[in-house]
């Protein structure tokens, strides 16, 4: 299977339906915006709003069409007329579902991989939770795309996408906002919720944060959970050690990924949201240090069946 699709399962194995608080803006900075979906678990990602003299930047969507219009609605009380330019950060479907309600009015911008992982994965993430009221989501590429850096510029306040995949995916962006110190990372960082590298790299994600780090970003608004500062980075640094060490203890006793999982003691971390993320981390993990490049293409249907096994169930969506 391909890492940009997502596996089905069984409606059966669906649990009940609890939906989630919407979402809301919150200013971060002058002129800089959180879009927050707490408490941040699956399929409820974060967004961002940069808003200068003459142009207007949306980093990411939402998943579902009542969700994005919530966004959308958010956005208009600030840009009345929308913004120019949205911004996908990764292709997951979190981010991406709400794109065709903001074009063509505004640009979608991505990466060029993100672009053709998008097309590639399709809708697949709803056939993972079939009870989401998932509504219209049109799929929507990106028509902008880049490589390496890409600076959307405006008189008082700059937006620089930067390419620092692989890291939760084969390609992320991030949007950097320098004249305010504000950093919106996608899921490259998380905050109260577990890290997921499965389709992207630990390595890389632990070279994507030094970099992060040297911008020396004041306000980090993760893809899931609450904003806060640099110490987020610091967290998913940590939870990242951690998955390695575990890697190369299970590996030496001979533990699958899974039953390493099982094994875990993970101290500090055992409080995060979607700890059935360790799962498919410790395949990457293992897969790395059997020399696998980051961000190649890897079993994403059957790490994400031991995912559920350790869960117990399908993982919970609260979209």
């Amino acid at each position: 299977m391909s890492t940009a699709t997502s596996p089905a399962m069984s409606p059966a194995t669906s649990p009940a339906r609890q939906v989630a608080a919407p979402g809301s803006l919150r200013p971060v900075a002058d002129g800089v915006y959180a879009f927050v979906q707490p408490e941040g678990g699956w399929c409820l990602n974060n967004a961002g709003l940069i808003v200068g003299a003459d142009v207007a930047v949306l980093v990411d969507t939402a998943a579902t069409e009542s969700r994005t219009r919530r966004l959308k609605e958010e956005v208009r009380r600030v840009v009345p007329g929308g913004p120019e330019y949205v911004v996908n950060t990764h292709f997951h479907g979190d981010h991406t579902f709400g794109n065709g309600q903001f074009a063509p009015d505004s640009v979608i911008v991505a990466h060029e991989g993100t672009r053709s992982d998008t097309a590639e994965a399709g809708l697949g993430l709803r056939g993972l939770w079939p009870d989401v009221e998932w509504g219209e989501t049109p799929l929507t590429l990106p028509t902008l795309t880049f490589r390496d850096e890409l600076t959307i510029h405006d008189p008082s306040l700059r937006t620089e996408l930067l390419h620092v995949g692989p890291a939760h995916t084969a390609n992320d962006v991030v949007a950097w906002v320098p004249a305010r110190g504000v950093l919106f990372t996608g899921d490259l960082v998380w905050s109260g919720v577990t890290p997921y590298v499965l389709m992207g790299s630990v390595t890389g994600s632990l070279r994507a944060l030094e970099r992060l780090r040297a911008l020396g970003p004041a306000v980090v608004v993760p893809g899931h959970g609450p904003f806060g500062g640099p110490e987020l980075l610091d967290e998913t640094e940590a939870y990242l050690r951690m998955l390695q060490r575990l890697a190369e203890d299970g590996k030496r006793r001979g533990r699958t990924a899974l039953q390493a999982a099982r094994e875990a003691d993970l101290g500090g971390f055992a409080g995060l949201l979607d700890a059935e993320r360790l799962v498919g981390n410790l395949h990457r993990a293992y897969a790395e240090l059997d020399g696998l490049a980051p961000g190649a293409r890897i079993d994403v249907g059957a790490s994400f069946a031991e995912m559920v096994a350790y869960h117990g169930g399908l993982p919970t969506c609260h979209a």
